[in-house]
């Protein structure tokens, strides 16, 4: 569930004297200052703050190298029959970098204004879920509460970079198949992601002169398919009342590479770009379509994928399905109106869906605008809290669904 588009710029919130502000508030803005943002992440940092979480939760924490310096953290709460498939409450600890310039506070000071808006990188894109979870396994453990299926938190490192050295090599590892899951909670259910590089060369020359077949005239060719294509998607989205984000290819031109000197013509640029591709689109044909844009472009032009996600599975949401059927239940019962989405941005829940193994994004984020990977991201601590309310019921439902026909 992504934030509304046109909610209002915060909440309901105050600003609190000494002493009064909510202890998982609290928690959630020392989270937000670890400076876990790439380029280079404070990852230590993380593992350390999860450790003393789980200290205080009295929950067994497992830490599993699945790279060089790059941990997954588990933190399990045992069910009572623990042979069944287990939740998993899904989380990363990473965040996109910031341009300091940009903010109206420090990024990683976790400023919570008049409004009781808290402005920090991560604060939407994910810590404020990840601390969701903890505040709502902490709340469910002190009233007593013990579940039929084994719940586990994991910590993933290196989302925001691709997940090429966490979840998707995690998922490959025997402590992923010891988790024994059945359903999975993360932050998005996606398209399928294309990160691709588009090469050109040409002819090079001196810069004085009209120097035939050159790289920079393939480029052009290039970059208008690809842009023309962005503008009918782009038109389809604005006149489709049906259509979401997620409903359509996105395509942005993300870096142009090139040249050595004003006066030399160059013998190759190159040109990158994101697409995120909806699950309705058949890949194959698509990516005929980028052959074809190539083609014509001129001689020699090339592409390759820096990422092609290929797999389109899909989560079902039919209410006959037990735990979809548990978790919009329990949504309707706390009079939530869901409204079932493609998220356009991709997340490590595909490498789950690529196992094979049912998981959805959701993140209780009402009345606020959409700000995740922009500058000034923020959360309300209202809507803050009552996102761990919301676990607080969705949590027992998934974790206490029957035991599935035809055994587990």
């Amino acid at each position: 569930m992504l934030p509304d588009k046109d909610g209002p710029n915060g909440g309901g919130g105050v600003q609190d004297g000494p002493g009064t502000e909510d202890p998982s508030v609290t928690l959630f803005r020392e989270y937000l200052r670890l400076k876990t943002v790439h380029p280079e992440p404070d990852y230590d940092a993380a593992i350390r703050f999860l450790e003393r979480i789980a200290e205080e939760l009295a929950l067994p924490l497992k830490k599993v190298e699945v790279c060089p310096g790059r941990v997954v953290a588990i933190i399990t709460w045992v069910g009572s029959r623990p042979e069944l498939k287990s939740v998993v409450l899904n989380s990363h600890t990473d965040v996109v970098p910031v341009y300091e310039e940009h903010w109206k506070h420090d990024p990683f000071a976790a400023v919570k204004d008049e409004h009781g808006n808290i402005y920090g990188r991560g604060s939407q894109d994910m810590k404020c879920v990840t601390i969701q979870y903890i505040e709502a396994i902490r709340r469910l453990k002190a009233a007593g509460k013990r579940f039929s299926r084994t719940i586990h938190l994991t910590f993933v490192p290196d989302e925001e970079v691709g997940g090429h050295k966490g979840m998707e090599t995690f998922v490959k590892h025997p402590e992923f198949q010891k988790l024994n899951i059945g359903f999975a909670l993360d932050e998005g259910k996606q398209t399928c992601r294309f990160r691709i590089t588009v090469r050109c060369p040409g002819s090079p020359g001196h810069g004085s002169r009209f120097v035939e077949n050159t790289a920079a005239e393939k480029l052009r060719r290039v970059i208008n398919s690809f842009l023309e294509f962005r503008e009918k998607e782009k038109t389809r989205l604005n006149t489709n009342e049906c259509f979401t984000l997620g409903d359509v290819t996105t395509v942005n031109m993300t870096m142009v590479k090139g040249g050595v000197a004003y006066n030399v013509v160059p013998a190759e640029m190159d040109v990158s770009f994101d697409l995120r591709i909806p699950p309705t689109v058949n890949l194959q044909e698509f990516e005929e379509k980028i052959k074809a844009w190539c083609k014509e472009a001129g001689e020699d032009v090339t592409y390759d994928f820096a990422q092609k996600h290929m797999d389109q599975n899909f989560t079902s949401t039919e209410e006959s399905d037990p735990w979809w059927h548990a978790f919009s239940s329990t949504c309707k019962a706390m009079n939530m109106t869901l409204k079932k989405e493609i998220f356009p941005a991709a997340t490590d829940s595909r490498f789950i869906r690529e196992e094979g193994l049912p998981a959805i994004g959701f993140s209780p984020m009402n009345l606020t605008p959409i700000l995740l990977h922009d500058h000034n991201e923020y959360l309300n601590e209202q809507v803050f809290l009552r996102g761990i309310q919301v676990y607080e019921r969705l949590v027992p439902a998934l974790a206490s669904v029957p035991p599935l026909s035809g055994g587990e």
